[in-house]
């Protein structure tokens, strides 16, 4: 064959290859076989290969990128469908819930309806012959017999055959109810599952139908089998039920079994509606307690629905309404005991679960809602106190110093943890430090926890948006103003606290006041209810960390002014001294060195607080050393101890004009000593007459003395020892001395009582 035709022939195979069905290939292969130049053939087989390859891998490269965009785009999708769960409202959902619960009850009760129409066939089947049989016996086949013996025992025998099947009937009755009190906890457990699956498969439907995903079910294999919860006709047998009230009412004693079952189930009624004494131990125990009481009340709803009269809607609900009242008792009593948030939030959500089971049945439920609403006290009352906790050991595990920070890193994850802002700050290189402590990161992620916590137990609760803001506002306000602000002032007050972690504490308040705002549009986030609104509940974050501070400035000024006393109670002065010393003492000099490296660390400080807390410090040391010179104990002083006195003071106005915070105009902090300035000045210059005739003019040289304060100190320096006067005698300047200072005392006692009088 001419190697064109080859290739023709070639050509064709390879076209049937691809063109012809796998099932119906194999005459072509054959012929590829059966011909010549099958090598040949098989080159360009594979070259054919090589070609659609080469396709395959063109098409695959100019779809990808769009194959990865729609990727892309459906993650997008994801995370905004995901947003827009979270936005959708509450009553939407419900109103999902209901529709879907209103479906699964219709189909219920179609199931129900149907199934128990086969045991009232089979009831007919095998009783209702038989009483017919005896009725027709005893009214009209007997009667007509005549009066044969035959027919006089039949007769006989008839109320005893009616007996019997009425007291076989009974007995069933009676197995079925000690059936249904071992089987109410299932028949309880299984409905609360099938509304709780009802309520998730509501909740997937949606989803589904945001994120717009026709295989969104394959992701929930384990929530496909809704339909195939048992019910209650699946866990119990209701014939005998049916059974036995059809006898009843043939045999015309309807009345009595009607209330014979309803007795019977009163006295159910009592034992399931009393709770365990340790109920309270655990969920588990409230479970069993929930499973009970509405295994109880779905039985009764099936018999009210699939019987005619042997119990109506009256008597279900007065039945509801004595449970509801003892379970609302025994849930206040039991949950009373609990102390753990976690197990009340869980008790809250099988609660919500317990009251939309039973209002799936018609039952009214508010009453429990109600009794949440006051639950949420309890458990506000609770996480106050686990708080407490977590806010005492943030306190006591806290160094009380500014937070090193070595990376971008760790600045960064600082800087998510709380909102902090310091452009100053961003712009040093690191290492650097943060102003604040590790307290202050670790009490706001805990005041977000705390809202969490609030915000968990709010949903559910058939709240609106506004109610739960308000609701989450109130919690935390009480954390505030009570929780935290009292473990703010456990750690100013405690033990051992220095001036350095006092003004720590100071830099941690005014930045945690800071972020005050920050948490309102925290709590606005989550709820979608603006800060800024009519009624909208203010946090107390700002006055609560504003009184911290103003506490811990207090104990600032409280710990600086013992630690003068501390100082001054090293002074020893030789009151008796015959000339002052040219230096400080030793001790106000290092009490001037401690007020210097302390005054250095109130750099972080607020200007105000630094300057209060150095006035107040030099004020009470003004006084403190005045009444050091004029201690009762001090008998007597010299001259030359009040030079030495003066030096001292000199040396405290030498530290004060110093500058030892900044933001003082002028010498105002001179003014702390000016008492003590005065003073000294009228003794040292014994300027007494000037003093004398100046008293009470506005612009007196000696304003600040007064004449007491003058009096005190001059008797001290009169000489009263006995036997220094006894040489005094013989030194005519020590008796001039003490003439003048006799004369100037008597001119101050003038003085005072001239005023007094």
């Amino acid at each position: 064959m001419a190697s064109a035709e080859i290739a023709a022939e070639h050509e064709r195979i390879l076209r049937e290859i691809e063109s012809t069905d796998t099932n119906c290939i194999g005459p072509t292969l054959r012929s590829v076989y059966d011909g010549q130049e099958h090598g040949l053939f098989m080159d360009k087989l594979e070259g054919r290969i090589r070609n659609h390859d080469r396709e395959i891998e063109k098409m695959c490269n100019h779809h990808f990128q769009g194959f990865v965009d729609s990727i892309t785009e459906l993650l997008k999708v994801r995370g905004e469908a995901q947003k827009l769960k979270v936005s959708k409202t509450k009553e939407r959902h419900e109103q999902r819930y209901m529709q879907c619960r209103l479906q699964q009850r219709n189909i219920a009760t179609t199931i129900d309806k149907l199934t128990h129409c086969l045991p009232g066939v089979a009831f007919r089947a095998q009783y209702y012959p038989a009483l017919c049989t005896l009725e027709q016996l005893e009214q009209s086949c007997l009667p007509k017999a005549g009066g044969y013996r035959f027919c006089a025992i039949m007769a006989e025998n008839i109320p005893v055959l009616r007996t019997h099947i009425r007291d076989v009937s009974m007995s069933d009755l009676k197995d079925f109810l000690e059936s249904i009190r071992k089987h109410s906890d299932k028949i309880g457990e299984t409905a609360m599952k099938q509304v709780g699956l009802c309520v998730f498969s509501a909740f997937a439907g949606l989803l589904q139908g945001l994120l717009g995903i026709v295989r969104y079910d394959v992701m929930l294999p384990h929530h496909r089998g809704l339909s195939t919860v048992p019910g209650a006709h699946d866990l119990v047998d209701f014939s005998p039920v049916y059974r036995c009230l059809h006898i009843y009412t043939v045999l015309g004693s309807r009345d009595t079994f009607e209330s014979y079952y309803r007795k019977q189930r009163r006295k159910q009624a009592r034992l399931v509606l009393q709770p365990h004494s340790n109920m309270h131990e655990t969920l588990e125990g409230y479970r069993r307690y929930f499973n009970q009481i509405v295994g109880f009340f779905v039985v009764e709803d099936h018999i009210l629905h699939t019987t005619q009269g042997l119990v109506n809607r009256a008597y279900v609900e007065e039945l509801w309404e004595v449970a509801l009242s003892k379970t609302i008792a025994a849930l206040r009593t039991h949950s009373s005991y609990c102390t753990d948030p976690d197990l009340i939030l869980d008790l809250k959500n099988l609660i919500v679960l317990f009251a939309d089971t039973l209002q799936g049945y018609g039952f009214p439920v508010n009453q429990l809602f109600d009794m949440l609403l006051e639950m949420r006290d309890q458990y506000g009352e609770i996480l106050l106190k686990k708080w407490n906790l977590s806010f005492r050991q943030i306190i006591d595990q806290d160094n009380y110093s500014p937070i090193p920070v070595s990376t971008e890193e760790e600045y960064r994850r600082i800087s998510g943890q709380f909102p902090f802002q310091d452009p100053e700050l961003e712009k040093m290189s690191f290492p650097k430090k943060l102003p604040f402590s590790e307290f202050v990161p670790k009490v706001y992620s805990q005041l977000k926890e705390f809202i969490y916590a609030c915000l968990k137990y709010s949903e559910d609760l058939h709240l609106s948006s506004t109610e739960i803001d308000d609701m989450i506002r109130k919690s935390t306000n009480l954390l505030l103003t009570r929780t935290l602000s009292h473990c703010l002032q456990y750690a100013i007050k405690k033990k051992n606290v220095g001036l350095a972690e006092l003004v720590q504490i100071i830099i941690n308040t005014t930045h945690l006041e800071m972020s005050c705002h920050y948490l309102e549009e925290f709590i606005s986030n989550i709820t979608n209810v603006p800060p800024d609104g009519v009624n909208a509940t203010k946090l107390y974050g700002t006055s609560t960390f504003k009184d911290a501070r103003h506490s811990a400035e207090e104990e600032i000024y409280t710990n600086l002014n013992l630690k003068i006393d501390q100082f001054l109670q090293l002074a020893d002065y030789d009151w008796m001294a015959a000339q002052g010393g040219g230096q400080a003492s030793d001790y106000l000099s290092d009490l001037i060195a401690f007020l210097c490296s302390t005054f250095s660390v109130f750099t972080h400080l607020p200007g105000k607080v630094a300057q209060t807390a150095c006035m107040s410090a030099c004020k009470h040391l003004s006084t403190s050393l005045l009444q050091l010179l004029l201690e009762a104990d001090v008998r007597q002083v010299s001259m030359g101890a009040l030079q030495q006195f003066n030096v001292d003071v000199k040396e405290c106005e030498r530290f004060a004009r110093a500058g030892p915070v900044p933001g003082f105009q002028g010498d105002t902090l001179l003014l702390a000593f000016i008492d003590l300035r005065q003073l000294l000045d009228l003794f040292t210059q014994w300027d007494w007459s000037t003093y004398l005739a100046d008293y009470g003019r506005p612009t007196c040289k000696y304003l600040r003395v007064n004449p007491h304060t003058a009096l005190a100190l001059l008797e001290k320096m009169k000489d009263t020892s006995r036997k220094n006067n006894m040489f005094a005698q013989f030194r005519k300047n020590e008796r001039d001395k003490q003439k003048l200072i006799d004369t100037v005392v008597k001119q101050l006692r003038n003085l005072i009582a001239a005023h007094q009088s």
